[in-house]
């Protein structure tokens, strides 16, 4: 369908509009033998050309020039520009209308584009931090292992030489926790900043949650804390590496159990949600405040004395290398909940990212 510019199409009534007047006055001079008639019938068609002459001049006026307007603009916004915005929004009509909306979307444009500019420059800076850390881990696996090794082999020498009866024993006893304490740290460092890729096989994820479920339930042998698996039997087999994803839960029960004081329970829930399978982690414990809750992914930001605060950063990124989230919600005094989600066909996350 061949394409007519608005100017034409706004003639095309009008042309009609005079060439009846023309007819009429072709055939009032005929018909009307009468001169008065006839000037009449003349002045009335002269008329009508006059006033959709104007009325042309006024469209050009009114609805050219906004267009020509929104014509550059847009050209602006292709090339990028984000900071231009309509001159006749101020128009207290339709077209004022129009001009108001398209400088409301260029706004949201501009606020959308500042908002992944920044997150881009969060991720190049976590980027650049794990640079980082994958060479402070190199340099302290080398620096720190070899002299704990004789540390601790000094501390089982002199362990086995004191009598059974001596206090020193527990000092000794101490410090091989202590040491022990400071190798796991080396050794979470370094899994977190030099990280495995998964090892992806088609598995069971009820088997690989129940697995460390068990693991889980001998920790809390001598407390009131019960830990509950509801499998989800119509979940099926997908691709993941169990060894990961086995960590990843261990990390979050061992977390959740200690955040329990007394007595209380921790479940372990699986579940499908459109083209993820959902493990969700909830527990009964004082929950997480929200200072904190902001910081829990960072790596060595910990609530707790004794631990490294590496288990969560190095959890999500194992959840990210599968091509999923990891989410968190938390209720001071009431618990918290981690909810893990897997994509069922990892194939068809990678091409969506």
């Amino acid at each position: 369908m061949p394409r007519l510019n608005w100017q034409l199409k706004a003639m095309l009534p009008v042309a009609a509009v005079v060439i009846n007047g023309l007819l009429l006055f072709v055939l009032a001079t005929t018909a009307f033998a009468d001169p008065e008639r006839r000037m009449v019938l003349m002045v009335a068609t002269a008329g009508a050309i006059i006033i959709c002459a104007v009325l042309l001049i006024v469209l050009g006026l009114v609805v050219r020039q906004p267009i020509k307007e929104l014509q550059s603009k847009i050209a602006l916004v292709r090339e990028g520009d984000l900071q231009i915005e309509l001159g006749f929004a101020n128009r207290n009509d339709e077209i004022g209308d129009l001009g108001k909306a398209f400088n409301q979307m260029i706004r949201e444009l501009r606020e959308s584009r500042e908002e992944i500019q920044r997150l881009h420059r969060t991720q190049m800076s976590r980027a650049e931090h794990l640079a980082t850390m994958g060479e402070l881990a190199a340099g302290l696996a080398h620096e720190i292992r070899n002299p704990l090794a004789g540390i601790a082999g000094v501390i089982e020498i002199i362990g086995r030489d004191l009598p059974p009866d001596s206090p020193a024993r527990e000092v000794v006893k101490e410090v091989r926790q202590e040491v022990q304490h400071i190798n796991r740290i080396v050794t979470d460092l370094l899994e977190t900043a030099r990280p495995k890729q998964p090892n992806f096989q088609v598995a069971n994820l009820n088997a690989t949650a129940e697995h460390a479920v068990i693991f889980a339930r001998e920790q809390v042998h001598s407390k009131p804390i019960q830990v509950e698996l509801i499998r989800d039997d119509q979940l099926p087999p997908i691709e993941h590496d169990a060894g990961q994803i086995h960590q990843v839960l261990l990390n979050l029960l061992l977390n959740a159990i200690q955040a329990i004081d007394t007595s209380g329970t921790v479940r372990v829930e699986l579940s499908k949600l459109d083209e993820h399978a959902v493990i969700k982690v909830t527990d009964s414990g004082q929950g997480i405040s929200p200072e904190n809750l902001a910081n829990i992914f960072r790596p060595f930001f910990t609530t707790k004395g004794h631990g490294t605060g590496l288990g969560l950063s190095l959890a999500r990124r194992i959840i990210e290398d599968h091509g999923g989230r990891i989410e968190v919600r938390s209720w001071m005094g009431k618990g918290s909940e981690f909810t893990l989600l897997l994509p069922l066909k990892r194939a068809a996350a990678q091409t969506a990212g």
